[in-house]
């Protein structure tokens, strides 16, 4: 291989592209947590509210404090889940080029094998 030859920057770029891909889908199961968080904090608040199992004001302040911590996940995942996705769509767009630059010889030319 020469150095003009974009092989290993293509490797490199697929293998970013892999832990990218990785952390994204890891940034989706936090925003399900974060989700499930919210809304189980909130049904513990409106039960809390309502007095239905007698909860008292520790179960309020947790159920608050658990919307509030879902509320502050679900931004901050939802954040770098976008940054994510540009990221890998920058390196998508490099890896394009890189294989556009490439001097790609059509196969048809080959000779054909004998069955």
């Amino acid at each position: 291989m020469t150095e003009d030859d974009p092989t290993d920057e293509i490797s490199d770029i697929e293998d970013r592209i892999e832990r990218l891909a990785e952390i994204a889908e890891r940034c989706r199961k936090y925003i399900l947590a974060s989700k499930i968080a919210i809304g189980g904090g909130a049904a513990l608040l409106l039960v809390t509210i309502l007095g239905v199992f007698g909860f008292g004001q520790t179960a309020a302040l947790g159920s608050i404090a658990l919307v509030l911590g879902g509320i502050v996940s679900l931004g901050s995942n939802i954040s770098t889940l976008r940054q994510t996705d540009d990221a890998i769509s920058a390196a998508e767009a490099r890896r394009a080029a890189l294989i556009g630059s490439i001097d790609l010889r059509v196969v048809a030319d080959a000779p054909l094998k004998l069955v």
